[in-house]
């Protein structure tokens, strides 16, 4: 990263005005009528009409188009553990895209918290002002508690989007791959470096595609992940198989697919090369990537591969997801974001990236042409039909198991 691009970055938050964010009037503001039913002694309306019926808050208020990024800084980008304030740029941020791609407010919140106990409690106890939350940035194991519990005593959809949202984009992703690569993925060798949150999450959302839960190796600090191991989470038992296979050296021999949740320049051309023929990598690590992009394309001529990053195809973007899955969650009022709603995003992204290509897109990227291929595999994220396939899809999904409070607005989506 250049200095200029650096001070560029700085000048990007500072000026105009410091952040990213701010509060807009919906409502007329401007006489003596407006300042009353504004507030006093008009709101006192609408106050009753909630205490007699909670719903009404989804009425009377902004309650079901907003929703709270909430952080404890415990696992910044790449960053690590900076604490909440420090983190406050990037809840800004995905603030800042919830409104661009989805129309859909939302407030940053970051949590001073001792515990995980004394940060979901804090969350739970604030989450009646929102339509949803996003969770961001916090660490494993502590997010696998801190979502499980929050789902539980919250009664608005919870979603942690380094898990889900990464989860769902490489899925997408990982379908159209092995498609163009002649692959099914019931039948693929999956070999995931990593096994923290995000790891964790795109390895169970495979599985509950289609993936054999016996055809992936995950990999930690220790090696693989095997049955013979004491030492491991819940969450990475779910994952232990019975194998010899120890190291990544070893588990990389004849593997479709490489996906990469851990650190730069971990995955090295000879383990490349014991690939099977066209093999899949998904290296995710951000900036930079488990193999740089140009050696892994020196390396292998019949590779597909998808980075975090925007200057490569196949950019691995959370923004291709979390927008649009709480803009169809919020629109039907769903009481939650379960895998059904995940796998139904999945699918019209994936599909999504099999259709002509619009001049927006096109003229956004500076592009003559674009169409399905190994170099494109996930649609852009200037894409505006993203907001309609995906939203109408989580939404669908949503009513068809029950979790929907609203049926399917008219001439949906809006």
């Amino acid at each position: 990263m250049s200095q200029d691009f650096k001070q560029a970055a700085l000048d990007y938050h500072e000026f105009p005005r410091p952040g990213k964010i701010s509060v807009e009037l919906t409502t007329p503001a401007e006489t003596a009528r407006d300042l009353s039913l504004a507030y006093s002694p008009g709101v006192a309306e609408p106050v009753r009409e909630i205490a007699k019926d909670p719903d009404a808050a989804y009425r009377y208020t902004a309650k079901g188009n907003l929703v709270a990024v909430i952080s404890n800084g415990s696992a910044i980008l790449g960053l690590g553990d900076l604490g909440p304030l420090a983190s406050k740029p990037v809840m800004e941020g995905k603030a800042l895209l919830f409104k661009r791609f989805a129309g859909v407010d939302s407030i940053d919140i970051e949590v001073d918290a001792e515990s995980p106990q004394a940060f979901i409690d804090t969350v739970a106890r604030i989450a009646d002002t929102f339509g949803g939350i996003n969770l961001e940035d916090i660490k494993a194991p502590e997010c696998f508690e801190i979502e499980r519990a929050l789902i539980e005593r919250c009664k608005i959809p919870v979603f942690h989007d380094d898990q889900h949202g990464t989860a769902i984009v490489t899925a997408a992703g990982m379908i159209n791959a092995l498609e163009l690569a002649g692959k099914k993925l019931e039948e693929a060798k999956i070999v995931c470096l990593g096994a923290g949150a995000a790891a964790s999450a795109c390895m169970k959302l495979l599985i509950n595609m289609g993936a054999k839960v016996e055809n992936i190796y995950m990999i930690d600090r220790k090696g693989v992940i095997h049955s013979g191991r004491d030492d491991l989470t819940p969450e990475k038992a779910a994952f232990a198989t019975e194998t010899d296979l120890r190291t990544l050296d070893e588990a990389i021999e004849g593997a479709d697919v490489f996906v990469g949740l851990s650190g730069p320049n971990l995955l090295s051309p000879e383990n490349l090369l014991k690939m099977a023929d066209s093999p899949i990598v998904f290296a995710c690590s951000n900036p930079d990537p488990e193999i740089a992009y140009d050696l892994a394309k020196a390396t292998r001529s019949d590779l597909i591969m998808a980075t975090g990053r925007s200057d490569y195809p196949n950019q691995v973007n959370n923004v291709l997801g979390f927008p649009f899955i709480f803009r169809g969650a919020l629109d039907v009022r769903a009481s939650a974001i379960n895998e059904e709603m995940k796998a139904a995003a999945v699918r019209a992204l994936a599909d999504l990236a099999k259709q002509p290509v619009t001049q927006e897109v096109l003229t956004a990227y500076g592009l003559d042409s674009l169409e399905f291929s190994r170099e494109y595999i996930l649609p852009k994220a200037t894409d505006s039909r993203l907001l309609g396939a995906i939203s109408h899809a989580v939404a669908q999904a949503a009513i068809d198991t029950g979790v929907a409070r609203l049926p399917m607005p008219a001439n949906y989506p809006l």
